[in-house]
């Protein structure tokens, strides 16, 4: 998830749809992602700040990492210290420098998930709009099986 901006309902119906073994928000209120893990405590939760969240977390937080989660090493940012939105050569360095098997950011509200010479990018879009988005990643034997981004009206059909 990424860039929900305060708009709790979507989050949540993502997370009783899918009910995912782990949660990653990318950032851009931050808190949401705290209110969250308090909510959904039987789930881990991941999370990062994004560059609307200078008050919404605690100024030492870092502003990327880099960590197994499923057996997949993700590298993980917001996306506006790399410049996203201006093309993804950083990130995807930075991610391969970090020998991840997926770069996940933020920050363009564009959801996307596909390789690059073996490398996954994965942008679940933003959680905060009609439109809204969120990408489920599925693995297996530590790699990525599944990449698949659902869409608000997706979860509103089942209902």
């Amino acid at each position: 998830m990424s860039d929900s901006h305060s708009t709790m309902r979507y989050m949540r119906l993502a997370l009783d749809t899918v009910k995912p073994d782990a949660v990653i928000h990318l950032g851009d209120h931050y808190d949401n992602a705290e209110t969250l893990a308090e909510e959904y405590s039987h789930i881990r939760f991941h999370m990062l700040p994004g560059n609307c969240d200078r008050y919404r977390c605690p100024p030492d937080t870092l502003q990327f990492f880099c960590y197994d989660i499923g057996g997949v090493r993700f590298y993980m940012t917001h996306g506006h210290l790399h410049g996203v939105k201006s093309g993804l050569h950083r990130l995807i360095a930075d991610a391969r420098q970090m020998r991840a098997q997926a770069a996940l950011y933020g920050h363009t509200h564009i959801p996307d998930c596909h390789q690059e010479n073996g490398l996954w990018l994965i942008n679940p879009g933003t959680c905060s709009s009609a439109e809204g988005s969120v990408a489920v990643i599925e693995t297996e034997n530590s790699a990525i099986s599944r990449c698949t981004i659902l869409h608000l009206r997706d979860l509103e059909e089942n209902i």
